[in-house]
C-alpha cells in the first residue's frame, strides 16, 4: 500500500488516547505523523519538570493541562486534525461516552488498577472494538524483551513485566518504543479492517 492510499484511509479512521503521558503523547504523535483523522484524548493531569524525559511536552509548557499542551503540540504536525480533548479523570461511566466513536482505543495509563478498569469498561462496552494497551516498559535496555500480544481484541505491547519503581524509572528510549508499537499495532488494524 503507497502512501498516498496509506493517508486516503486514515484521514477518514479514529482513535481514542486515554492518558496524555508517556505513551499516550508519543503514541497520539505517531498516529498524526502518519495521518489519522480524527483522535479524542482524555487525561486529568498537568505537564510537569519531571515528565520532560519521555513525553511529548516542552519546558515552555511546564503548568499546563496536558491535554492543552499536546493540543498544541500535535496541531503543529497537522492543522487539519480532528481533535477532541478531555481533561477529565476517567472512570467506567465516562469512558463509555468520551470514547463511544472512536475506530480503536489505546490505554495509556500508569497505574495497575486504572490500567485494569479501562480493560474491563472497554471490553465490556465494544466487545468488537480492538483495544491496545501497554504493559511493561520501565527502565532501559533490553530491547528485544518488548514485544506485542494478542487476546481477542486486547492488543499488549510491553515486555509485561518492567515495573515502574525507584530503581526502574520510565526512560524516553524504552517507553517510546512501546509508544510506537502501540501506534503501529492501531494503524495496522486501522489499514486492515
Amino acid at each position: 500500500m503507497n502512501w498516498l492510499l496509506i493517508q486516503e484511509k486514515l484521514k477518514n479512521r479514529s482513535a481514542g488516547i486515554a492518558g496524555a503521558g508517556g505513551l499516550g503523547s508519543n503514541c497520539a504523535a505517531a498516529l498524526v505523523r502518519v495521518g489519522i483523522g480524527r483522535l479524542v484524548i482524555s487525561d486529568f493531569d498537568r505537564v510537569e519538570e519531571s515528565n520532560l524525559n519521555r513525553q511529548f511536552y516542552f519546558r515552555d509548557q511546564i503548568g499546563q493541562p496536558k491535554v492543552e499542551a499536546l493540543k498544541t503540540n500535535l496541531l503543529r504536525i497537522n492543522p487539519l486534525l480532528i481533535l477532541e480533548i478531555h481533561q477529565v479523570i476517567l472512570d467506567s461511566e465516562n469512558i463509555p461516552e468520551l470514547f463511544s466513536g472512536v475506530d480503536v482505543l489505546f490505554e495509556a495509563f500508569d497505574r495497575a488498577e486504572q490500567k485494569a478498569m479501562i480493560i474491563e469498561s472497554a471490553l465490556t462496552t465494544w466487545p468488537e472494538r480492538p483495544l491496545i494497551i501497554g504493559s511493561g516498559m520501565a527502565g532501559f535496555g533490553d530491547s528485544n524483551s518488548i514485544r506485542m500480544r494478542s487476546c481477542g481484541n486486547l492488543y499488549i505491547c510491553g515486555d509485561e513485566s518492567a515495573e515502574i519503581g525507584p530503581e526502574m524509572p520510565p526512560l524516553a528510549p524504552r517507553v517510546g518504543i512501546v509508544a510506537n508499537m502501540m501506534a503501529n499495532v492501531g494503524i495496522d488494524l486501522l489499514l486492515n479492517s
